[in-house]
């Protein structure tokens, strides 16, 4: 890599992505080959980190490198899609689910190695249209509950982030919210019943560790989708926690379909969002497009010893 890029979001992880910077920027300039230039760069406005991704690789970068949370990292690869530069991630942001997925956790001088020394993978992407608006997401897309969570995540809480922030909104949408009817239609295959969420996964993981689709694979030009019927506030919270160790799927008011193409929408206003961020209210159509992103994954397991700074 001769030319490196670095996008990094400095209000990431509630702000804490200014502070970690300058020792993240030290270990990202350590692991850079010897002879080669790294260029860092800071988003300033929403939708920053996309254009200068673009600009980026038209200029000849090589590897661009998404250092923030999995919004930034979706803008990323939104300018990215369709060029031949590398894409690679270090995680800054509150629930970095995308790197759980690809093995990096959260482990940022893992992310710093796995940029430059690990394995180029062609991945792929998912288009999405809501609306008047469209865009490509890379981890999870979903509408309903998990919509609503994401919103109250996104409005902040004032002494917590992380996992125990995604907890903590779950339990302050769930005192308010009602399963609304949803009309899905996969592949052509038509589902339609009254439901708490519908998430539409490329990645594993959403929320901060929730395995939301434990077996959806980068790289398989599947969606995976995951549907969860209507059911009493209390049948929800005590099937809840099974979704961190991905074992939800067998729960008689879950279903999971598979499919290239995937529209939803629904009879009352409903948001939806992808990659942790609001794409607007149903409907809104999905579709895979297989291997259309180089994405670096680690070439070794990640050593447990390694602290984050």
């Amino acid at each position: 890599m001769n030319h490196s890029v670095v996008i990094r979001n400095p209000a990431s992880g509630r702000g804490l992505g200014a502070s970690r910077w300058p020792r993240v920027e030290t270990l990202i300039r350590r692991e850079a080959p010897r002879g080669s230039t790294v260029e860092c760069l800071a988003t300033e406005y929403p939708g920053h980190a996309a254009a200068l991704a673009a600009k980026a690789a038209e200029g000849g970068a090589e590897l661009v490198i998404a250092a923030g949370g999995d919004g930034t990292i979706s803008e990323v690869a939104n300018g990215l899609i369709g060029s031949s530069a590398a894409m690679a991630i270090v995680p800054m942001g509150t629930g970095n689910d995308l790197c759980r997925t690809i093995g990096v956790q959260s482990q940022i001088e893992f992310a710093a190695e796995t940029a430059f020394r690990g394995q180029s993978k062609q991945v792929d992407v998912v288009r999405w249209n809501c609306g008047q608006r469209s865009g490509y997401f890379m981890n999870v897309a979903g509408c309903g509950f998990d919509a609503k969570v994401a919103e109250r995540v996104n409005q902040g809480f004032k002494r917590i982030r992380g996992t125990s922030a995604y907890l903590a909104a779950v339990l302050s949408v769930l005192r308010s919210y009602q399963a609304a009817r949803l009309m899905l239609d996969l592949d052509g295959e038509q589902v339609e019943c009254d439901a708490m969420l519908c998430a539409f996964a490329n990645g594993k993981t959403y929320g901060g560790g929730m395995r939301v689709a434990p077996d959806a694979l980068l790289d398989d030009g599947l969606l995976d989708i995951v549907l969860v019927e209507s059911l009493s506030k209390a049948a929800f919270l005590r099937a809840f926690p099974s979704v961190f160790r991905g074992r939800h799927l067998s729960h008689p008011k879950v279903r999971s379909f598979r499919a290239r193409r995937a529209s939803v929408r629904c009879e009352s206003p409903m948001p939806a969002l992808a990659d942790g961020e609001s794409i607007g209210l149903l409907p809104a159509d999905f579709e895979v497009v297989p291997g259309a992103l180089r994405l670096m994954h680690p070439s070794r397991p990640p050593n447990r010893a390694i602290l984050n700074p």
